[in-house]
């Protein structure tokens, strides 16, 4: 593989657990580039040593990140290439490498993702959830009141949503989610692609009762089914059709009342259109 240009930000993916899922591409950035800026030296130096990498190392966290930040933007202005690793996964994916993604951005720097493993996107593929469109949440706030207002936020939904947790912090979030969302299904992995590696696969409820007798360890991926519409019963067809036609007698076509009263009570179009037909008197 050539040698990486200069004068660039690498966003490189690293393994999650596993060191074996470090990418051949991965590897060659980290010995090409000039230097390395990561969340936890002492845990890069592990996997540099596994791959047998000597190279500079900067610190880059959240409490340094405005100097530390800074200053690599200087280093490659100057002509000099950096890879930026987070402890395990894909850095600026619910980490403060974002400000320094935004920061090259902003100077015109080249930002160069070399793509990996994500805690994320693993627990979706491996949920039994829907898996088509999904969202993001990231970590909960520690405190009450913005974690319930980000709860209520979401609470409509309809999409599979994904949290972080960490254990100590595990039922206190599940019991939120269950106060908020209701008892919903959800995929709890934790330790993804290490020993321990597991996926609890139930609802809520049941993921509570289980952490309480089963004391939680390692990070979690919480993945979430989004809310579900309630099947529409008999009543609730009767009242749209009863309304369409108070509309129809006001003066509106059949069209204009079956598409407002299909908007404003949730029931399809095609469906509330033959209920209404099929319910006209015969002439």
């Amino acid at each position: 593989m050539p040698h990486q240009p200069h004068a660039a930000l690498y966003i490189v993916a690293t393994p999650i657990g596993n060191l074996d899922d470090i990418s051949t591409r991965a590897a060659q950035t980290l010995r090409d580039v000039d230097f390395i800026a990561a969340e936890d030296t002492r845990v890069t130096i592990k996997l540099l040593t596994r791959l047998n990498i000597k190279k500079h190392l900067i610190s880059y966290y959240e409490h340094n990140r405005k100097e530390s930040g800074s200053n690599i933007l200087s280093r490659i202005l100057s002509g000099e290439s950096c890879a930026l690793l987070s402890d395990a996964g894909t850095p600026a994916i619910s980490d403060p490498g974002e400000d320094l993604v935004r920061l090259c951005a902003e100077a015109g720097i080249p930002v160069i993702p070399v793509p990996g493993p994500c805690a994320a996107v693993a627990a979706v593929s491996v949920s039994g959830l829907p898996a088509g469109r999904f969202t993001f949440e990231g970590f909960l706030s520690t405190a009450r009141k913005s974690r319930f207002e980000h709860l209520n936020e979401i609470s409509n939904e309809k999409r599979t949503m994904v949290f972080y947790e960490a254990p100590h912090k595990l039922i206190r979030t599940l019991s939120d989610m269950l106060t908020v969302l209701g008892d919903r299904r959800i995929a709890i992995s934790r330790e993804l692609t290490k020993i321990y590696e597991e996926t609890l696969r139930c609802t809520i409820s049941e993921a509570i009762t289980h952490f309480e007798q089963t004391a939680p360890r390692g990070e979690f991926v919480l993945v979430i089914e989004g809310k579900q519409d309630e099947p529409l019963t008999e009543t609730d067809i009767e009242k749209s059709v009863a309304a369409v036609r108070k509309h129809i007698d006001d003066g509106y076509s059949i069209k204009d009342a079956v598409k407002k009263i299909s908007t404003e009570s949730g029931t399809p179009k095609n469906t509330l259109y033959k209920a209404v037909v099929s319910s006209e008197p015969s002439q």
